[in-house]
């Protein structure tokens, strides 16, 4: 009996230093990505929780765990942060239902309603991001604008077909749910011969999209900085590094408590900057070069325009989480309809209309083409949002990598960077930091907001919103399809990888010339 509590303990110890404690849902968003945390094993509903996070903005809410199965660890203590102060776990007395949600309401497990699920995508898909859409119409024309109606039917289609393989028949005839999160289901299709490769292509695919997106905060900082104040004797590349200065505290977040306490209100700042820049569009709606709007594309920087509006689309890898801490999950359809319908009439309105306004002067950052005598007030709001987001992906991309490489157990390939008090040790520090200056000199070196878009879209845009789902919805359930679901599924995984295969090559043919340019300045 001696030997199973010392067992028991020294579980629970391991636990305490190799999990994540942190399981924190937020109500309101960015638009965000994302962010995730892995443990593949363990359950990766982390992953799309802190992807929940990335993309949402985060008000805070606390969404409590999966019922866990028989026998499984209680919670942790400080579950509520990402924290790694070495909390141990719960007393005895403190059921799952007495435990961290216990502490905000008094009550069991929050659930959210279809709207507040419905914001949350919302923040996903209507973010910073679009700010790039009308330089997708300047390449694209009517077909860009056509484009973003298609991209948002497809990811709408996607975003349900991947829930639907969370669901599998029981021997009663039931639908109930065997998987919580989307490497669950990409494990399930590739098991039993290859068990956790699906996992780890998901995670492989959402540590790029992370580590892209904070890239891409660096350089729309760095750009809305110099175009805000161009008499100043300030490069770009140097408001990116002024930028980074201020962004390096990040190596050493705990948590993300504080930073979350702006998220609301950048959301919110962003939604009327969204609105100021319409309505100055407006103004000048008798100068609207509709002549300018054709059925043609620029064949070599349309494919780079797919990949920004794929991009701007994308929500799919924390959907799983999404849908499984609602009130009522039969609503999820629903909300994804008009949460789509709604992004792509703003994103087609707001496209074409900045579009109408500057015409082939359209900038890839919108706002660099409004007056001088606003851009700069707007592009302070901007900058401050960005540097305020960046935390999100970095500290989910943070959390991947450490799980992946530094954590996971027996399978680790370095050393726990975690003493055995829970805290960061002074090389793991050095990572973290070095993670910092990795997308500053990404940001220095290629600071091309629309062409690094274009490349993150295409890349893994493309794979985790319409590659991935298909093949998935077809792999898991195809006896049970019918026959215009498979032809939907097939033609959207061709479509797609055609899409994909298409902008990453031009995305990335861009990169290389604009890098051999920086070279040669």
């Amino acid at each position: 009996m001696a030997t199973l509590i010392r067992s028991k303990l020294s579980n629970v110890a391991t636990s305490v230093s190799n999990k994540s404690q942190a399981k924190v849902s937020g109500m309101f968003a960015r638009m965000g990505f994302q962010a995730a945390t892995d443990e593949e094993a363990v359950g990766f509903v982390h992953c799309d929780d802190l992807d929940m996070e990335h993309r949402q903005g985060l008000q805070m809410d606390i969404l409590k765990s999966d019922v866990s199965e028989e026998g499984a660890e209680p919670p942790l203590e400080g579950d509520i942060h990402y924290q790694r102060d070495g909390t141990g776990p719960l007393p005895p007395s403190a059921s799952k239902d007495e435990g961290i949600c216990s502490e905000l309401s008094g009550q069991g497990k929050p659930k959210i309603t279809a709207w507040e699920a419905g914001w949350n995508v919302t923040n996903a898909i209507q973010g910073m991001f679009v700010l790039g859409l009308p330089y997708a119409i300047l390449h694209g024309g009517y077909l860009g604008l056509f484009l973003i109606i298609f991209a948002a039917v497809v990811c709408c289609y996607t975003g349900k077909i991947l829930i639907a393989c969370l669901y599998e028949e029981n021997e009663d005839g039931e639908i109930v749910r065997v998987r919580d999160s989307y490497v669950d289901i990409a494990n399930a299709c590739c098991a039993p011969r290859f068990p956790k490769l699906g996992g780890r292509i998901v995670n492989v695919a959402q540590i790029i999209e992370l580590v892209m997106t904070c890239i891409l905060y660096v350089v729309v900082s760095g750009n809305l900085m110099y175009n805000s104040f161009p008499n100043l004797p300030v490069s770009q590349k140097s408001w990116s590094i002024i930028a980074t200065a201020v962004l390096l505290p990040c190596a050493f977040l705990k948590n993300l408590k504080a930073v979350s306490k702006f998220s609301l209100l950048c959301t919110l700042a962003h939604f009327v900057i969204n609105i100021l820049v319409i309505a100055y569009c407006l103004s000048r709606a008798r100068d609207w070069a509709w002549d300018k709007v054709k059925f043609y594309i620029d064949v070599k920087k349309f494919p780079i325009s797919i990949g920004i509006i794929v991009f701007s689309y994308t929500s799919q890898i924390f959907l799983p989480s999404l849908e499984g801490n609602m009130q009522h999950p039969k609503e999820f359809h629903c909300m994804m309809n008009w949460t789509h319908i709604a992004a792509c009439i703003l994103k087609g309105l707001f496209a074409l209309v900045a579009y109408l306004t500057w015409a082939d002067e359209t900038k890839e950052v919108i706002t660099d083409n409004l007056p001088s005598t606003i851009r700069a007030v707007v592009n302070l709001f901007l900058v401050s949002k960005a540097l305020l987001s960046y935390p999100l992906p970095f500290f989910a991309a943070v959390e991947v990598l450490e799980k992946s490489l530094f954590q996971d157990g027996n399978r680790a390939v370095f050393p726990n960077c975690y003493g055995g008090d829970g805290r960061l040790k002074s090389w793991g520090l050095t990572l973290r930091c070095a993670l910092v200056v990795f997308t500053l000199l990404m940001a220095i070196y290629v600071p091309h907001f629309a062409l690094l878009m274009g490349l993150t879209g295409s890349l893994t845009g493309a794979g985790l919103c319409f590659l991935l789902p298909s093949l998935f919805h077809l792999k898991l359930l195809w006896r049970k399809l019918v026959w215009h679901h498979v032809f939907f599924d097939v033609a959207i995984f061709v479509i797609g990888g055609i899409c994909s295969v298409s902008g990453f090559i031009h995305s990335l043919e861009g990169l290389i010339e604009a890098y051999g340019s920086n070279i040669e300045d």
